[in-house]
């Protein structure tokens, strides 16, 4: 695939429709490779701000990068009448693939929360693990006990989303709390976003800041609150899934603990690769190029998405 012509995440995303719920789907075609690959983003985020991974995997194939119910801008499950919890984005997940490969087969990456959707499909519809060439975690876990946080921090963290992913509430965090005069003045100097702003310059800082009240306002804020208390509270211990998984894990990971996500994918997957990204963070910059984002797919995943 070309990059004499800059291109832009505009130029591939359509509308989505989907058991009722509008958003929109990233088709970004690769007419020299076969493959292809279906990219399932993670918590607090959107087609753009992947745009630098994307473009990553798209030298491997043609990659497909829909949104998640309440992600990106897409309807949430609530406008139905559902819950958006584990079941149902992976049963939303398992349609989309049936929609959209029909008889294809697909590799998927599943980055993070985006991950544990993934398995949690493959737990509930056996059969679309056939579908699958190729199944990649990056930064992904598994269960509770993967996250490094103090247990006094992960039950503070549970009690608050829980609270906020009531309709009221969420209302209150959506138009004040997440104001952006106050995310501008507070959001860097909380816990998990110092990390995000180190060592940044102003223009650098007042760019990620924007882009970070965007992502707030893009994703439902209800829906970003009950999926926090999903991904800490998770156990996807309980069913196999009749494939093997290569996992990206980065060395300098901020949330999980590496050794015990290895431990639980060994219980879940037929087998377990590791390919260590070098990394000093869970994740690349909210504003990561192509380049800044190459590292989440280490050499060893390139050579299998190579074959």
């Amino acid at each position: 695939m070309s990059d004499k012509k800059k291109r832009s995440p505009e130029d591939y995303i359509v509308p989505l429709y989907v058991n009722g719920l509008n958003g929109r789907m990233l088709r970004m075609p690769n007419k020299d490779k076969n493959r292809e690959i279906l990219f399932v983003y993670g918590h607090h985020s959107t087609i753009e701000r992947w745009w630098g991974l994307i473009q990553v995997l798209g030298d491997y194939g043609t990659v497909t990068a829909p949104d998640l119910p309440g992600f990106g801008g897409m309807d949430s499950f609530y406008k139905i009448g559902k819950k958006p919890d584990l079941d149902t984005m992976a049963d939303y997940l398992a349609t989309f693939i049936k929609m959209q490969y029909k008889r294809r087969r697909v590799s998927i990456a599943g980055l993070s929360f985006g991950f544990i959707v993934v398995t949690r499909m493959l737990q509930r519809y056996p059969d679309l693990a056939k579908k699958v060439d190729l199944l990649v975690s990056v930064v992904g876990f598994a269960h509770k006990d993967d996250f490094t946080f103090t247990r006094s921090r992960h039950t503070g963290y549970v009690l608050a989303a829980r609270a906020l992913s009531h309709k009221l509430p969420s209302i209150f965090f959506r138009n004040v709390l997440l104001h952006p005069s106050l995310l501008r003045a507070a959001y860097a100097k909380t816990h998990n976003a110092k990390h995000k702003f180190k060592n940044t310059n102003k223009s650098e800082f007042n760019r990620m800041m924007d882009f970070e009240i965007h992502l707030w306002h893009a994703n439902d804020a209800r829906t970003h609150m009950a999926t926090t208390v999903e991904m800490l509270n998770v156990n996807n211990l309980k069913k196999r899934v009749d494939l093997p998984v290569w996992h990206v894990a980065v060395a300098g990971e901020k949330y999980f603990d590496n050794t015990m996500v290895e431990q639980h994918y060994r219980i879940i997957f037929s087998d377990f690769n590791v390919a260590m990204s070098k990394l000093d963070n869970h994740a690349p910059s909210i504003l990561a190029t192509k380049a800044q984002a190459s590292p989440l797919v280490p050499k060893e995943i390139r050579k299998v998405l190579s074959k």
